[in-house]
């Protein structure tokens, strides 16, 4: 496995710890519950031993996109595939230990 290339991934941040979100749907680095912790996902450091989080489609097929949606620091990041295209949305409350996550997942076409 390679490294993903650094503008693969997007920012999710809360003023006291971000997370690096990839474009394949991983959190491949994030600290909490600061920054200045240690790292509970560091795959952007070490790709075999690192750890991470991904919520991705089972499909081989997929393109994917990530975007910031207008004027917010929400990311969206979604996957296109001809069977049909799935979105996941994060935001700041997301890197937090409070259960007030802003996480969510949207089809948005395909069965």
């Amino acid at each position: 496995m390679q490294f993903q290339p650094i503008e693969n991934y997007g920012i999710i941040g809360d003023l006291r710890t971000i997370a690096l979100a990839g474009m394949d749907g991983s959190i491949d680095f994030l600290c909490l519950p600061r920054i200045d912790s240690p790292s509970v996902f560091a795959r952007l450091l070490d790709y075999e031993q690192g750890g991470y989080f991904r919520i991705s489609p089972i499909v081989n097929d997929a393109k994917q996109k990530q975007m910031y949606v207008s004027d917010t620091n929400v990311l969206l990041t979604r996957f296109l595939s001809e069977s049909g295209d799935i979105g996941f949305h994060a935001d700041s409350r997301s890197c937090t230990t409070q259960h007030d996550s802003a996480q969510g997942e949207d089809g948005a076409r395909g069965s």
